[in-house]
């Protein structure tokens, strides 16, 4: 592996006094949040090109970090003590600006919440994350930007909903407990109790996946193996939460049964389905919906460059990542774009493709991948020197 993957011609120029430099990188998994890679960043750069202008704008696209990113973009941090993903109080953070909230549904409910990290893939759920929401609310949000992503529950986002005034029962009346599985027994849903406020707010479903709730590309197939569960747990999840969608298209319509098969139902575990059939909300990719609220067009105005990137650029990245969309949104705007990451496994051409001039990973560096992980922060910024190098001086 290079230290610099060319795909496509360098900006150049004569000195670095006055070019405007846009820093726009989500986090590197496991070593650098996206506050701390935008800080190395521009320190790197700075050292190299003491002229230049970097402006940090951290991203994310609806998981993990997107409260700290909307935090970096100027909202206020708010905390609240709400219900961990298996029934333990958590504190969880939202972000508000105006009447704007962003919450991030691991915040209240993510895999980091599981105590001792022991998995429950058919008992953890989401009640936590409509506490988070009814907070936004009561802080006076009309619109809320709800980033899912890092989930620890496969429930469908009926705890998220019970939180907001819904009732799950079983056969008997019985309000169903905590998580996926308990689905299994559903009888009843009755989403008439539902925070009235919900109906003249606009809520928008942040995320970077486009699965339907069930079957072999849904929310329990494809992430449930993440959250622990085994093979006979997943078919038997699967099996819960289209439980879960006949039940509801019963109490709201055929609406329901449509939005189980909807790009991002099967987003967090099925809480992109709670989210559109019982809070109305508008599903877009998690990075646009980022974009916006954080400013990003307004800043991209004032670039001559910009610099994304995440731990690993990969397929994935490809995808709906960040670095992809803030590469689209740069390419519009005529603007050259260069990446920086931890580990590269994308072609000249594939880069080309999402509109990134060249690419740069900390693997190239040090090849010890523990080092790569502990001095991920000095290893950057000599990458950042490197970009300095090929685009402003």
């Amino acid at each position: 592996m290079t230290d610099a993957t060319a795909a496509g011609a360098t900006a150049g120029g004569s000195g670095a006094s006055g070019r405007r430099v846009l820093i726009a990188a989500d986090k590197f998994k496991g070593s650098l949040t996206a506050v701390e890679v935008a800080e190395r960043v521009a320190a790197g750069l700075r050292r190299a090109a003491p002229g230049v202008r970097a402006e940090e704008l951290p991203v994310a696209d609806g998981g993990d970090g997107t409260v700290a990113a909307a935090v970096a973009a100027g909202f206020e941090r708010r905390t609240e003590r709400v219900t961990g993903p298996l029934g333990e109080p958590v504190t969880a953070a939202y972000a508000l600006r105006g009447d704007t909230a962003v919450v991030e549904m691991a915040e209240a409910s993510g895999l980091r919440h599981l105590p001792g990290g022991r998995y429950a893939p058919l008992t953890a759920g989401t009640y936590g994350t409509g506490e988070l929401l009814r907070a936004a609310l009561d802080a006076g949000a009309a619109t809320v930007v709800l980033g899912v992503g890092g989930s620890a529950s496969t429930d469908g986002g009926a705890g998220m909903l019970s939180a907001l005034g819904a009732r799950f029962t079983d056969a008997h009346g019985t309000p169903l407990t905590s998580g996926g599985g308990p689905l299994a027994g559903l009888a009843r849903a009755d989403l008439s109790g539902l925070d009235p406020r919900l109906a003249r707010t606009r809520v928008v479903l942040a995320s970077d996946v486009d699965n339907p709730l069930t079957g072999p590309k849904g929310a329990a197939a494809v992430y449930g193996p993440q959250k622990g569960a085994s093979p006979d747990e997943v078919a038997e999840l699967d099996a819960a939460l289209a439980r879960y969608a006949r039940v509801l298209a019963d109490t709201v319509g055929p609406r329901a049964a449509e939005y189980a098969g909807a790009p991002g139902a099967g987003a967090a575990g099925g809480v992109g389905y709670g989210a559109l059939v019982g809070l109305g909300a508008a599903f877009r990719p998690g990075i646009d919906v980022m974009l916006d609220a954080l400013g990003f067009a307004a800043a991209l105005e004032r670039a001559d460059l910009v610099i994304t990137g995440e731990g690993s650029l990969d397929a994935q990245t490809l995808h709906g990542k960040a670095p992809a969309g803030v590469a689209a949104a740069a390419r519009r705007r005529g603007v050259p774009v260069a990446a920086v990451c931890g580990v590269l496994s994308l072609s000249a051409a594939e880069l080309r493709g999402a509109g990134i001039s060249r690419a740069y990973a900390i693997a190239s560096l040090e090849r010890d991948r523990e080092r790569c992980m502990a001095e991920a922060g000095p290893l950057l910024e000599r990458l950042a020197e490197r970009v300095a190098a090929d685009f402003l001086l």
